[in-house]
């Protein structure tokens, strides 16, 4: 048997992603193609579509995983340019089996890669290790039909059908959208005429060279335009994309960051007043206080390793109504689809806010108070990362230290807890701490500190 290899870098837990170029080629898009068009074949699911980001390397990825599919007798539709829900949006709703989205996320500009969906359930992990093994290299002598759609219109009156516009009061909202010149542009241009209140678009035009800033709204970094614009023109929130629209960022009227457990919160506590004892699933970088808030309020509440495909598993064996993660993926069961959509998110978050009837900082003023860290990326290589983090779970071991092991290590302290995990997505540890005190909040970070720096891994405060 003889069939395209990929290099083993790319095939990540959640997805396909490499360097284009170094890693990722168009020939692994043609194979990609092929092999997971062979797969529907015989299972006699044969109705296909995808879309694309903008990114400079995504319209050529495409063509050859298009040709990939159609070679294998797969009838392909293709969705064109726009954020990864939408072509979710597409595979729920029209008559598809399953779905590509070529995107590189959050990712830097050279990179890219390929998300993939199901019909009935995520394509994650064990999936994608026996897709790269399917033998591509048989000419079935069949070939597919292709066709193009356009469902941006029917995707943006869906976001809308959820969206309450206000009555009265404190309903007339300024609000300051940055898509990032991520796919996310022709989307949010097209749903904002439609919202009540003040809008402000930046970074709307689609350029897979990121010329404002890079598309990630978990690094603060990112947010210093969208901060600048809120307080520049007097607005309430500032609402922020990642490269594929499938996270989302916000600030407050203060420039300050709304993290994504606190986000999580908040869309909780309307959902459990509605469906009392609702379950909702948060990722294990998430707030202490999100959990106890959560139970206080009757809810059940779960612990869940972090990964979007996993999520999606979780929800779909749960019932849960909503779930999150602090990297901003929300995914809402509750009148939707279980995916994660940032766009929805947003206008669930809006409906909140209008009905609240006061600013966003009040809101988060109301929070318990706790000090803790954003999500921390430490600089690992890909081929070192897990072993770190199994020697230091022998560590803590020994120690008999209080630790769950769910998703990396989070370690519960007396004043805290810290987490510490390899990225699935990315050659980096992820870190994160929080305390009661800021004191304790620095022993902690030092005390991760003293964890990773004898495997050589450099973490400074």
């Amino acid at each position: 048997m003889s069939h395209h290899i990929f290099n083993p870098v790319i095939l990540r837990e959640y997805d396909i992603r490499g360097e284009v170029g170094k890693t990722l080629f168009e020939a692994d898009a043609l194979a990609l193609g092929k092999k997971f068009g062979s797969m529907l074949y015989q299972s006699q699911k044969r109705v296909v579509c995808v879309g694309r980001d903008g990114r400079l390397t995504s319209p050529a990825l495409t063509f050859q995983l298009v040709e990939g599919l159609l070679s294998a007798g797969v009838d392909v539709t293709d969705l064109g340019i726009g954020p990864t829900p939408l072509i979710y949006y597409g595979l729920k709703t029209l008559n598809f089996d399953a779905a590509i989205m070529v995107t590189g996320s959050h990712n830097p500009a050279p990179d890219n890669g390929f998300k993939i969906a199901l019909q009935n359930r995520p394509f994650f992990g064990k999936d994608i290790q026996e897709l790269a093994a399917i033998d591509d290299s048989l000419d079935l002598g069949i070939r597919g039909r292709f066709y193009a759609q356009n469902i941006i219109p029917a995707y943006v009156q869906r976001l809308l059908d959820d969206y309450e516009a206000p009555l009265s009061g404190y309903s007339s909202l300024k609000v300051v959208w940055d898509t990032g010149n991520g796919a996310t542009g022709d989307v949010v241009r097209l749903l904002i005429q439609h919202l009540a209140g003040y809008h402000i678009l930046l970074n709307e035009t689609i350029d897979g060279t990121f010329p404002a800033h890079h598309p990630d709204p978990t690094v603060p970094q990112n947010l210093t335009q969208l901060i600048e614009a809120v307080q520049e023109n007097e607005a309430d929130m500032g609402i922020a994309f990642d490269g594929d629209g499938d996270r989302i960022g916000i600030v407050d009227e203060k420039g300050r960051i709304l993290w994504g457990d606190q986000l999580l919160l908040f869309l909780a506590r309307e959902i459990i007043q509605n469906n009392p004892a609702a379950t909702v699933i948060a990722d294990v970088k998430s707030s202490q206080v999100l959990f106890d808030d959560i139970r206080q309020l009757g809810g059940n509440i779960l612990m869940s390793r972090t990964g979007h495909s996993l999520i999606k598993a979780k929800i779909a064996e749960t019932g849960a109504l909503l779930a999150g993660e602090m990297s901003g993926h929300i995914f809402f069961a509750d009148k939707y689809y279980g995916y994660d959509d940032a766009l929805y998110c947003a206008v669930r978050f809006l409906n909140i806010l209008q009905k609240e009837g006061k600013p966003l900082s009040q809101m988060i003023d109301g929070l318990p108070k706790v000090y803790n860290t954003p999500e921390i990326r430490i600089d690992c290589p890909d081929d070192l990362k897990f072993k770190i983090i199994d020697k230091i779970a022998h560590q803590l071991a020994a120690e008999n230290a209080t630790v769950s092991t769910i998703d990396g290590l989070r370690v519960s302290r007396g004043k805290g807890w810290w987490l510490l995990r390899a990225s699935n997505t990315q050659p980096a540890l992820v870190a994160r701490c929080e305390a009661s005190t800021p004191q304790d909040l620095e022993d902690l970070e030092r005390e991760i500190t003293s964890y990773l720096n004898p495997h050589g891994v450099i973490f400074k405060i």
